[in-house]
C-alpha cells in the first residue's frame, strides 16, 4: 500500500502536465501514459480497496439505485465506443497489478511482456467478451431477476474455469480505472461510486454461483451413502 501511494504522489506532477497535454496527444499515447502512472486519477488506495475486499466469502450487495443505474447507462452510451480498447487495458492492466491471474489463462500464463499482449487477438477477442457481459448486465439493471440469473450462471461457469472468486472484484477496479480518460470531464466521484456498486452487486452474484457449483460438484463426489436428505440441501 505504501508503494501504491507514493505512486499515486509521484504522478502528480505528470498528470497535471499530461492534462494540460491530452488534446494532442492519441487516444492509445494517453492511455498509455495512465497505465503507465497507474490509473492515479481515481486514487490507487480507493481502488485497491475497491478489488480487494468481499474476495474470499460471498457477502450480499445491494444493487444501485434508480439515480446510479441512469448515471450507469448514460455512461455506457460513450464507453461503448472504445470497448475493444477498454477490454485490452482492463486486462494489461489486470495482469501488471495482478500477475497471479494470468495462471487463469492459459494463453498469457507464460507471457512477460505485457505490452506485447496489447495487441493480441486471443486477448482482444476475451476482452470483447467481458464487455459484451458488462453490456448485457447494465442492459439488465432493471430486471434484475434476469440480471441476477445472468451473474449467477457466469459465476458457475468460471468454477469450471479454475477462476476463484477472489479474482472478480479485480476486473471491476481495472474497468473503472480504464473508462476515466473515455469519459473525461463527464468522470464523476457520483458516477464512480456508482460503477462500484454495480460490480460490487454482480461479483457478489458470481460469487454465490461459484459456491453453488463447488458445492454441486462436491456432492457428485459423493456416494449415495454420505450425500444429505434432499430434504437438507436446497439441490
Amino acid at each position: 500500500m505504501q508503494h501504491q501511494l507514493s505512486s499515486v504522489t509521484e504522478s502528480i506532477k505528470p498528470l497535471h502536465f499530461l492534462e494540460r497535454r491530452k488534446k494532442i496527444l492519441s487516444f492509445d499515447t494517453y492511455i498509455f501514459f495512465l497505465l503507465r502512472m497507474g490509473c492515479a486519477i481515481s486514487g490507487l488506495a480507493e481502488k485497491a480497496e475497491f478489488g480487494e475486499r468481499n474476495t474470499d466469502t460471498f457477502t450480499a450487495a445491494v444493487c444501485p439505485s434508480g439515480d446510479q443505474i441512469q448515471k450507469i447507462k448514460e455512461s455506457w452510451q460513450v464507453i461503448r465506443d472504445d470497448i475493444a480498447k477498454v477490454g485490452i487495458i482492463m486486462f494489461v492492466r489486470l495482469f501488471e497489478t495482478h500477475p497471479e491471474c494470468k495462471d487463469v489463462f492459459f494463453l498469457f500464463r507464460d507471457v512477460e511482456d505485457l505490452e506485447r499482449l496489447r495487441t493480441s487477438r486471443e486477448l482482444r477477442a476475451h476482452g470483447l467478451r467481458v464487455m459484451s457481459f458488462i453490456e448485457k448486465s447494465v442492459a439488465r439493471l432493471d430486471q434484475l431477476d434476469r440480471l441476477e440469473a445472468l451473474a449467477l450462471e457466469l459465476g458457475k461457469s468460471h468454477y469450471h474455469y479454475n477462476a476463484p472468486p477472489k479474482y472478480y472484484s479485480y476486473v471491476g477496479a481495472e474497468f473503472i480505472c480504464a473508462v476515466q480518460p473515455i469519459l473525461k470531464e463527464r468522470w464523476t466521484q457520483e458516477l464512480e461510486e456508482a460503477w462500484k456498486t454495480m460490480f460490487l452487486y454482480i461479483t457478489s452474484l458470481m460469487k454465490q454461483g461459484y459456491q453453488e457449483e463447488s458445492r454441486r460438484q462436491h456432492l457428485l463426489t459423493l456416494s449415495p451413502k454420505e450425500r444429505p436428505e434432499k430434504s437438507h440441501t436446497a439441490l
